[in-house]
């Protein structure tokens, strides 16, 4: 996408998760991709307009990029779920494809970008420099709510999900169910679960981004993860003897290890 120019959007449906914004077919095309970027789980598209594209993927929702002689022409039927066409000038198209519509899609001109009603309000990037035990305490100082609460909280820290909460929880020794301001002291200062927890989760991140790439290159015997979606299973911790405990949090499910996560 990045240095093509969008030739023409074809809309499947009105809305996503909430509806398009007006002008939207007429505001992307003939503009070109100035460059791609993320924040959080947001994927940006910074337009030559001047507007920035902004994308996030919900919980089902993906990307397929196809060359246009495969789906245009009725030479290939659309998927049901294929609610948005970008016509690239590179002669391909991106589709996104969101089964469950928990999906969207924005407008907005780049300038309003720090003041938007998300992006706005997005914490520091969890691999950004701006993000050590320091933020994280300032951040959950007074927080009576629970530690993994407040790390699904967008303004805590940016695009950190379910999953990888309940892993850095694990490998920082961290009860999911401990308050929140315990990391920090009454100023705010981070304490050393603070420190551990900020590691834990620059760790955690880095080791899935890793995958991400191709690791490991044979399966392995290994547990893809510590904890999640390992209830009733033994802890992998070194001398510890617990099993993972299942419970719910603001929703979703947390993995923990009830001996050494405390």
């Amino acid at each position: 996408m990045r240095g093509a120019t969008i030739e023409r959007v074809r809309l499947g449906r009105p809305d996503l998760r909430a509806p398009f914004p007006p002008g939207f077919e007429a505001r992307l095309r003939g503009q070109t991709v100035a460059d791609v970027a993320r924040r959080g789980k947001y994927l940006l598209a910074l337009l030559s307009s001047g507007d920035t594209l902004v994308m996030h993927l919900g919980m089902t929702g993906e990307f397929r990029i196809d060359g246009l002689e495969t789906t245009s022409g009725g030479r290939a039927e659309p998927d049901r779920h294929d609610h948005v066409t970008f016509e690239m000038s590179t002669a391909t198209t991106i589709t996104f494809n969101d089964p469950r519509r928990f999906g969207s899609m924005d407008l907005v001109v780049r300038a309003e970008a720090a003041t938007h009603r998300v992006l706005g309000r997005l914490g520091p990037e969890p691999l950004g420099d701006a993000f050590d035990a320091a933020a994280l305490a300032a951040a959950c100082r007074g927080k009576r709510t629970s530690l993994k609460a407040a790390l699904m909280d967008q303004r805590v820290v940016a695009g950190l999900g379910n999953i990888y909460v309940s892993e850095a929880l694990h490998r920082a020794r961290l009860s999911p169910r401990r308050r929140a301001t315990t990391i920090a002291t009454r100023t705010g200062l981070p304490r050393g679960s603070a420190a551990r927890l900020a590691a834990s989760i620059k760790a955690v991140l880095r080791e899935a981004v890793a995958r991400g790439e191709g690791y490991p290159a044979r399966p392995s015997r290994r547990p893809r993860f510590r904890v999640y979606d390992r209830e009733g299973e033994r802890c992998l911790r070194k001398n510890c003897r617990g099993t993972i405990k299942r419970i719910t949090q603001v929703g979703r499910s947390t993995f923990f290890c009830p001996a050494c996560q405390k």
